[in-house]
């Protein structure tokens, strides 16, 4: 069976990790959350004071991309890779929601954009990789044989974020999600490198009404049919 590239865009909380782990795990493929790069370097930029709600120094941040090493580890009982930050697990860390409201700007910076496209690419040179994030299809793997745009109404996705964030136990508000719902939106769809945009050759799939399962089988359909052309 031939590989291919599946490159997975979308909104925030549209579930494209979930969708991208479940299509790695059953083609054998390589698993890549792009997403985790990013909230990885924010993160970094977190707990070396670079950063917060009043403080953005663009300079100081690329100056300090020399001292961040980002790794994907695979977890066996997971069944994907969880990502590391000079050789430290930070997975679950960045996915709070004080990185989550500075994440998206600090995407914005194209400096930090390119270092990790250059990374993204790399990993993907021998196809057979399955990777989600706001510029995979359009910028990291223009040529994937498979590009899929996933979206859903910021309710709904705000809703997804609102239930896990509060079964891990944070102390979250339901109109705080929301708000950095929109708020994301907005920066990812109008930042000038590499805007969150629909490639015109990806599939688009609204999730709001759709089941894991549902929507897993129509993807996996999909998949299959590239996969097995000649």
């Amino acid at each position: 069976m031939k590989k291919i590239t599946i490159a997975i865009d979308g909104f925030s909380s549209t579930g494209k990790s979930t969708i991208a782990k479940q299509l790695a795990k059953k083609l054998h493929y390589i698993y890549v959350d792009s997403g985790a790069m990013y909230r990885a370097v924010t993160l970094y930029f977190m707990q070396h004071d670079l950063i917060s709600k009043h403080k953005f120094n663009k300079n100081k941040l690329i100056i300090a991309l020399e001292k961040i090493e980002l790794k994907f580890k695979f977890n066996e009982k997971l069944g994907y890779g969880e990502i590391y930050l000079n050789n430290v697990n930070v997975e679950s860390k960045i996915r709070s929601l004080e990185v989550s409201n500075l994440v998206s700007k600090v995407a914005e910076v194209s400096e930090i954009r390119k270092k990790m496209v250059t990374q993204q690419q790399a990993m993907g040179i021998n196809k057979g990789i399955v990777m989600d994030g706001r510029d995979i299809g359009t910028v990291v793997f223009p040529k994937a044989e498979l590009k899929l745009f996933i979206t859903a109404s910021a309710d709904v996705r705000a809703k997804r974020r609102f239930d896990e964030l509060t079964k891990k136990g944070d102390k979250v508000s339901f109109d705080s999600i929301l708000k950095n719902v929109k708020e994301r939106d907005f920066i990812d769809t109008t930042r000038k490198d590499s805007p969150l945009i629909k490639a015109g050759d990806a599939i688009e799939i609204d999730n709001s009404k759709l089941g894991l399962e549902e929507q897993f089988q129509k993807i996996y359909k999909i998949a299959l049919k590239i996969i097995n052309k000649d």
